[in-house]
């Protein structure tokens, strides 16, 4: 019999934060190469406003986005299981629980986060809410620009991209 009282906020049991899965890219290509990544918004699930939080789990091949970088939001990962794969513009390192990794907000060091492995791994990931954000993707015609809702995409020559569906 569990005689734990039930959390309330400002605590709250990760369990009980639903997982999102798919991506916010503007095409099915895009969208396809985070397959596997699902995220449980605990921030938000908290009501934060100057940063948010997310438990990331990747499955096996998955990849948690496309290599990029931001122009105002630093980010920063924390692996609490498996082993993740850092792929950057220095090449890649192999990051396993308990290790760290962060990127200062414009710095163009693109990053991504590769499961290689056999095993599921997860993280959190850490990063502000400054106005005016942009991702920049050196590796893909995108760019992204922060809205109130979100982002938009563009194409590098400032073409918009269509809004995404699905």
């Amino acid at each position: 019999m569990n005689t734990e009282k039930p959390l309330t906020l400002p605590a709250l049991d990760p369990a009980d934060v639903p997982r999102r899965t798919g991506s916010i890219y503007p095409t099915e290509e895009l969208r396809s190469l985070t397959q596997g990544r699902s995220k449980q918004a605990l921030g938000d699930a908290l009501g934060l406003q100057a940063f948010g939080v997310n438990l990331v789990r990747l499955e096996p091949g998955a990849m948690s986005a496309v290599r990029h970088w931001h122009t105002r939001q630093d980010e920063f990962i924390y692996v609490l299981e498996g082993e993740l794969t850092l792929v950057t513009e220095n090449g890649e390192q192999v990051l396993g629980a308990g290790v760290c990794a962060g990127f200062p907000a414009g710095k163009p060091d693109g990053h991504q986060l590769i499961n290689r492995s056999e095993r599921v791994a997860i993280y959190l990931e850490v990063g502000d809410r400054l106005p005016g954000d942009a991702a920049h993707y050196p590796d893909v015609d995108l760019e992204a620009r922060a809205t109130r809702g979100g982002y938009s995409f563009f194409k590098k020559d400032g073409a918009p991209y269509e809004a995404a569906s699905g």
